[in-house]
């Protein structure tokens, strides 16, 4: 009885949050564009579906994927598990963490790799671009950049450094690899930065964060717990640049073989 009270809730709260997004949807198409619906009965069953989905993900993530993340962070950061020092008052060894990092990596290319938005994307820029773009290495690409930007968070949050400074330092190399980068991609790799940040990656990398710095001694989850999401959207943005790049190297250096054959 009470998961159903607790689903009945949050249904009644996602309804109330999709309401405005039906409201401008009749509005526009009966008021502005002023034609009736086109398969009227598909897009009421497709708001339905949606309104559930969220209903049961909501619920899902209070009761496994926020506690799991949470329970993970506190098994690795617990001194029986790493036992970094046996004197409390001597300060943390970030190195002594290595475990966390590993796991925060892990977590965030497999969560990466399964995103729904990401998939998508990639499937979509393989057939606009006629294959030129692939969306296995798009998806690899981005995975390990997220990989790279959670092991990097989680690193943050143990030795305590100031977020803005991996954020500038990160927002000054993504702009020197965008000048240097095939105008082609570019456009890409700044959306693949932010279609990381969906129903997969979020909630684990959020409760990774937040059980992180609430089990680590002198951080406080509020400000240090937040801001891993930043980082899995920054990093990607450098991977896909970088694979950019290197598959531009790798084909100027193939026509430049080609080349050399022709001229024997």
């Amino acid at each position: 009885m009470i998961l159903l009270a607790e689903l009945w809730s949050t249904f009644l709260s996602t309804l109330r949050d999709v309401a405005p997004i039906i409201f401008v949807i009749l509005f526009f198409q009966l008021v502005i564009i002023r034609r009736p619906f086109s398969h009227l009965k598909n897009l009421i069953t497709g708001m339905v579906y949606v309104v559930l989905g969220m209903t049961f993900f909501l619920v899902g993530l209070d009761k496994a994927l926020f506690p799991l993340g949470t329970s993970m962070a506190e098994q690795l950061t617990s001194p029986d598990f790493i036992n970094p020092t046996t004197d409390q008052r001597i300060s943390i060894a970030w190195q002594d963490y290595y475990w966390v990092y590993i796991f925060g990596g892990c977590i965030g290319f497999a969560t990466t790799l399964a995103e729904p938005a990401l998939i998508a994307v990639a499937i979509k820029a393989q057939q606009i671009s006629g294959g030129t773009i692939k969306a296995w290495y798009l998806r690899l690409a981005v995975s390990i950049g997220v990989a790279v930007g959670i092991s990097l968070g989680t690193f943050r949050i143990v030795s305590g450094i100031d977020l803005y400074m991996f954020i500038i330092a990160g927002y000054v190399v993504v702009i020197i690899q965008t000048i240097f980068s095939p105008k082609l991609i570019i456009g890409l790799a700044y959306d693949s930065g932010g279609v990381t940040t969906s129903t997969v990656t979020v909630p684990l990398v959020t409760a990774l964060g937040i059980g992180l710095a609430s089990s680590i001694p002198g951080r406080n989850p509020l400000m240090d717990g937040f801001g891993l999401i930043a980082f899995a959207s920054l990093f990607p943005i450098m991977t896909v640049l970088a694979y950019a790049q290197f598959a531009e190297w790798i084909n100027h250096r193939a026509q430049l073989k080609q080349a050399d054959q022709i001229g024997e």
